[in-house]
């Protein structure tokens, strides 16, 4: 039997763990990853108040489209003053990767090509995130272990000239496209990251065999990227495209240019996505915009900017899609060398 003294030892002890256990509970997130993955119902609170001291936002991007977006950001969050190096996927993929190896840890957020954050992600430079917004998208436009969300899309199909080729005999399927009147009419960009991806869409809802005998129908190779080429299938001299982004044609359409678009099957996304760097200096911040790009206003306004969304809702309505994340599948550098082989001998003749 315990003494007086000893049970009031013990009431004591008993309630100091207690009060350390609460505390603990109830402890705001300190680390870069806590901050991306809370889930309290005091978030939106914690990370406004976060942001408010650390004041400061730093974005690699690729350019200046997402501009509208951090203007209606920084209109939520006027503290923040929000800066945005712009350079190509692979020169800011590149760029980081020298950041950090040499201590240097500038980015917060990246709103970047997939392809182009498989790199930093390999070598630890992205930080899994898990925003309230995520629940709004499908899995497949969410990398495998959340290291980026898919925030605005296009898809590659068959763009064509419809004052040249007519709709009713434009080839709609990837079947279509193996017709003996379309030899030697194709065109095709020559860039690998455009047409191998489209390639690899074909193995996959077709298999290897197809794109054998899609190599046979000599497609014309251009050196260039896919505005350019839907610029020249506008113009005529190209009439007919495989390797035709969907969110060009609808630009070109509003300024009623003639270009028409199908999709043949199931179609490759080309993506951007958000991700969030690891060692961010403001993941306050950083977790807010990822939390605005995300969310049905930042959606919207990708539209405007002709973009097409993932988020539930907001999927295109003129079409229906099948659509390969191919960025997301676990295999996708093997895959993707693969393609490109199958591209150049097979479609490129190289």
């Amino acid at each position: 039997m315990k003494s007086s003294g000893q049970r009031s030892l013990l009431s004591a002890v008993t309630g100091l763990s207690g009060l350390l256990l609460a505390t603990c509970a109830h402890a705001a997130p300190a680390t870069v990853a806590e901050i991306a993955n809370y889930n309290g119902a005091d978030r939106q609170k914690i990370l406004e108040e976060g942001a408010r001291k650390e004041k400061g936002l730093m974005i690699y991007t690729t350019g200046t489209q997402i501009q509208p977006l951090i203007d209606a950001f920084k209109k939520k969050y006027p503290y923040l003053d929000v800066n945005m190096p712009r350079a190509s996927s692979q020169d800011v993929s590149r760029k980081v990767i020298e950041e950090y190896n040499a201590g240097v840890f500038e980015p917060d957020v990246f709103e970047l090509s997939s392809y182009g954050l498989i790199a930093p992600r390999e070598v630890g430079i992205l930080q899994a995130f898990n925003s309230p917004q995520s629940a709004e998208y499908p899995s497949s436009a969410i990398e495998g272990n959340r290291y980026w969300i898919s925030v605005r899309e296009s898809y590659v199909g068959i763009g064509y000239n419809p004052n040249i080729i007519p709709t009713a005999e434009a080839p709609k399927t990837y079947d279509d496209l193996l017709d003996p009147k379309w030899k030697g009419k194709m065109a095709i960009s020559n860039s690998l990251s455009t047409t191998a991806n489209a390639v690899g869409a074909m193995v996959l809802a077709k298999g290897e065999d197809y794109v054998r005998k899609l190599g046979a129908q000599d497609n014309r190779v251009y050196p260039l990227l896919g505005r350019a080429l839907a610029n020249l299938t506008i113009s005529g001299e190209v009439p007919l495209s495989w390797t035709t982004y969907d969110s060009h044609v609808k630009a070109s359409q509003e300024q009623k240019a003639p270009i028409a678009w199908f999709a043949p099957g199931p179609v490759a996304v080309t993506d951007t996505s958000v991700a969030l760097a690891s060692k961010a200096p403001h993941p306050h911040a950083a977790m807010l915009f990822i939390d605005y790009l995300l969310s049905q206003e930042g959606q919207e306004l990708y539209q405007k900017l002709g973009y097409s969304s993932a988020r539930k809702g907001l999927e295109p309505k003129d079409i229906k899609l099948e659509k390969y994340y191919l960025t997301n599948r676990p295999t996708y550098l093997q895959d993707y060398e693969k393609w490109s082989a199958l591209t150049e001998r097979f479609i490129m003749k190289k």
